[in-house]
């Protein structure tokens, strides 16, 4: 009996770009395991070496998380459609937020939220919660953009940002937040003077440092509701422990390309993130916006989602996103709703907890730091400074790119295009006798495609420090960036 296996954004081009397909099999586990007979790279994805399923993938049968219930080999019934969700590339009691009796809104703020108070779910004692309430962005970026501007226009009172950026032209293109005059000052100072213009009466409060296990306690501990807008793996899972340990809703939200997801972690009633994903993903998996890129708007739609559910958390109002996970695939228009089940076992919020503090989170997402003297590491690449040297001396190298074709459209080096997600299927195709340069974009991919060129026997393979961007920005800048 074959079953309907709906396959996200970014395994599709593991299956054929298939995005859902039908697959014969009795049971959830038989699905899939017939799934990655047919489709034979997405078994390094979908499980370990011991061959089981990877915990930064979850799967849902008719959008009921199975992983808990011990269900991967319940009978399958004709109608069932199986969901594979990996992670992707976004506490108090509502009721507990309150509002000091001397908060006031003057005549002026009665006019300007004059339609929120004539809603009876908000009203006066709404908007004297919102004036009261603070809350804190972790990231000035995408999703942090639509945020600062909604939550600022709402009458969020204290409004913290946490970012240590500065804005870039590739930025305009979703961080509404930031106008092209702005390209090069500090996203936080771009920040201040956007909010401050929506709305004079918001505090802001800027913390231009990097978020680490050293800080975030301290930073998250003076606000009501912290906000992740982060586009790494390491920052994510901190500000889950973070307010876990602090007893503070995280209002999450990702995105990817078309895809995004929300939802509200709160480990004092539900799930927190580690209950959904366990574990990340390796490193260099799943591309970052700047490598794998995103619809401008999107971030947009996410953010005015996490908006939302914060302004709900903070008035008291409506059914929160607490124990559901939202998708949104713009490309089909479709939003999705999947319950998540709290994990007895997790590490930090369930019944016998083992982190009781903060950890290294680079370590812990598998992210190598350099050596002490670097020099194995550095015998791995070459600047484009050197690359440049080496090719106007005449020396045979392979360039090889393994970014995407649409990637390669835009701007390349004339290097042999071979995207890493294809590098196993064609490593045959390339010569271990000559020097092989492996480039991306940034140096993401490349470093992976080195990683796994060396573990398949090449000696002579180095991985281009900065990919084509830098080659773009400090040896020839008539080429395009992007």
């Amino acid at each position: 009996m074959p079953t309907k296996i709906l396959i996200p954004t970014p395994l599709r081009a593991y299956a054929e770009k298939h995005d859902s397909i039908e697959i014969a099999g009795t049971t959830v586990e038989e699905v899939l395991r017939n799934l990655t007979s047919r489709f034979t790279q997405l078994q390094r994805h979908l499980y370990n070496e011991n061959g089981s399923l990877r915990s930064y993938v979850n799967v849902y049968v008719n959008d009921e998380d199975i992983r808990y219930l011990q269900k991967e080999k319940t009978p399958l019934k004709e109608s069932d459609v199986i969901s594979i969700i990996p992670s992707i590339a976004g506490g108090t009691e509502v009721n507990t937020l309150t509002v000091e009796r001397e908060i006031q809104l003057s005549n002026e703020e009665i006019l300007r939220y004059s339609r929120h108070l004539i809603i009876p779910e908000v009203g006066m004692q709404g908007q004297k919660r919102l004036k009261a309430a603070k809350v804190l962005l972790v990231g000035a970026g995408g999703l942090g953009s639509p945020l600062a501007l909604y939550l600022a226009a709402a009458g969020v009172g204290k409004i913290g940002i946490v970012d240590f950026d500065v804005v870039d032209v590739t930025n305009l293109q979703r961080q509404v937040l930031h106008s092209t005059e702005d390209v090069g000052r500090s996203k936080l100072e771009s920040a201040r003077e956007t909010i401050h213009g929506i709305n004079p009466h918001v505090s802001v409060e800027t913390y231009e440092v990097r978020l680490s296990s050293d800080n975030a306690l301290e930073l998250f501990a003076g606000y009501d509701v912290v906000i992740d807008g982060t586009d790494n793996f390491p920052t994510r899972y901190l500000v889950n422990d973070a307010c876990v340990l602090l007893g503070k809703p995280n209002v999450y939200g990702s995105i990817f390309r078309f895809d995004g997801q929300v939802a509200v972690f709160d480990a004092q009633r539900g799930p927190c993130y580690r209950c959904l994903y366990p574990a990340p993903p390796p490193p260099g998996l799943v591309p970052s916006c700047a490598e794998g890129g995103v619809l401008g708007v999107l971030p947009g739609i996410v953010g005015s989602l996490q908006a939302l559910e914060t302004i709900k958390l903070i008035v008291g109002q409506g059914d929160l996103l607490i124990g559901r996970l939202v998708l949104f695939d713009a490309l089909k228009f479709t939003f999705r709703e999947l319950r998540l089940k709290k994990n007895p076992d997790c590490p930090i919020c369930g019944n016998v907890p083992t982190i009781r503090e903060l950890i290294d989170y680079e370590q812990f997402c598998g992210i190598e730091r350099s050596p002490g003297n670097g020099n194995d590491h550095q015998q791995d690449q070459i600047s484009v400074e050197q690359l440049k040297t080496r090719l106007d001396h005449g020396d045979d190298l392979y360039i090889l790119d393994v970014r995407e074709p649409h990637e390669y459209e835009i701007v390349n080096i004339g290097g042999h295009l071979i995207p890493l997600g294809e590098l196993p299927e064609k490593i045959h195709t390339l010569d271990s006798s000559k020097e092989i340069i492996v480039h991306c974009k940034l140096g993401g991919r490349s470093a992976k495609a080195v990683d796994f060129l060396k573990k398949s026997g090449f000696k002579k393979v180095k991985n281009l420090i900065g990919g084509i961007d830098a080659w773009a920005d400090r040896v020839d800048r008539t080429l395009p960036r992007y």
